[in-house]
């Protein structure tokens, strides 16, 4: 649905060939560029300013040129608050990420339907073990809020077959659900989905085989995707039309892939263009694999501030346009 938030989509279908006229008029600074998509950012990205300053941080990403964000929390906001400090920017948001725990999940939807979003999207929705569970909710292993510095997440232990199974069957029941609700579930991967299985395949195929195509879709980031050693665009080939979106992140080099989400073999973030990851071949398969959005989103250490590699992240983004 590009830059048309969830609420005009659904106004009817009645209207769809106004729309068509009305995109197709649109600046090509909002659509001329990757895979011809307008540029979104995830605005976990700049979490320090937003806790600083929402309106004047919203309407600095719309300044320095994105059109679209993807959310990861409300900042003491309601949803209905929220939405109209976007409106306010310029901005559209028509991705949320959200918790998606337990088995209330209306308010939670709620919330993604009065933001716009179509998407309503998850990036853990995996079974953790009790020791976990205990280090995830210690107050010492949260940075404090707005940091830059990367969350001490602990080392994770392997799933295995059987808790990919698991989470797959978990996010059927969330897609269901949410489908219910008048929106789209994805799944957003880490790096921790690529553990080898018995044949030798990765977790996150469990997790794309054993799902339902038309309830689940899955949102690539690219990044965490090809520190694990794997490649977006053999998931495009071989699961067309599962994938709808691409976080673009990058990361300084690693000297070996890993899995590794907590401890000292963590990843380092990096602006884009300063770490391996190669964008090129990406972006040029993105839109015939369907993808409708694409978001920048960067993991700490930040070298400046989280504004600037905001502003660095979208100059090369251009490169491509």
């Amino acid at each position: 649905m590009n830059s048309l938030s969830r609420r005009s989509f659904i106004a009817g279908a009645g209207k769809a060939g106004a729309t068509a006229v009305a995109v197709s008029m649109m600046p090509r600074a909002m659509w001329g560029n990757p895979a011809g998509l307008p540029l979104g950012i995830q605005l976990y990205t700049v979490s320090k300013p937003l806790q600083e300053d929402i309106p004047g941080t919203l309407k600095q990403l719309h300044e320095i040129g994105y059109r679209q964000v993807e959310t990861a929390g409300l900042v003491k906001h309601t949803a209905k608050e929220f939405r109209a400090l976007l409106d306010d920017a310029g901005l559209v948001c028509p991705s949320s990420h959200l918790q998606l725990a337990g088995d209330n999940l209306d308010e939670q939807f709620a919330d993604a339907n009065a933001l716009g979003a179509h998407y309503a999207v998850t990036s853990v929705l995996r079974h953790f073990s009790p020791a976990e569970i205990k280090t995830l909710t210690s107050t010492a292993a949260a940075p404090a809020a707005g940091s830059t510095a990367p969350p001490k997440h602990p080392p994770m232990q392997p799933l295995g077959l059987d808790g990919f199974k698991k989470t797959a069957a978990r996010m059927n029941e969330v897609g269901k659900k949410a489908k219910a609700a008048g929106l789209q579930y994805a799944y957003h991967n880490h790096n921790f989905e690529f553990e080898k299985m018995p044949d030798g395949s990765y977790g996150y195929d469990v997790l794309v085989k054993e799902t339902d195509p038309e309830l689940v879709k899955f949102e690539i980031d690219c990044g965490w995707m090809v520190v694990a050693g794997a490649d977006p665009l053999a998931y495009f080939h071989n699961y067309p039309g599962r994938f709808r979106m691409l976080h673009i992140k990058d990361f300084k080099p690693v000297p070996k892939p890993t899995t590794a989400l907590g401890g000292p073999e963590r990843p380092q973030g990096a602006d884009l263009g300063t770490g391996f990851v190669q964008y090129t071949k990406i972006f040029g398969a993105a839109k015939a694999a369907g993808i409708e959005h694409i978001f920048v989103e960067q993991e700490a250490p930040f070298p400046v501030s989280q504004m600037d590699s905001a502003k660095v992240d979208y100059a090369f983004l251009q490169k491509f346009s």
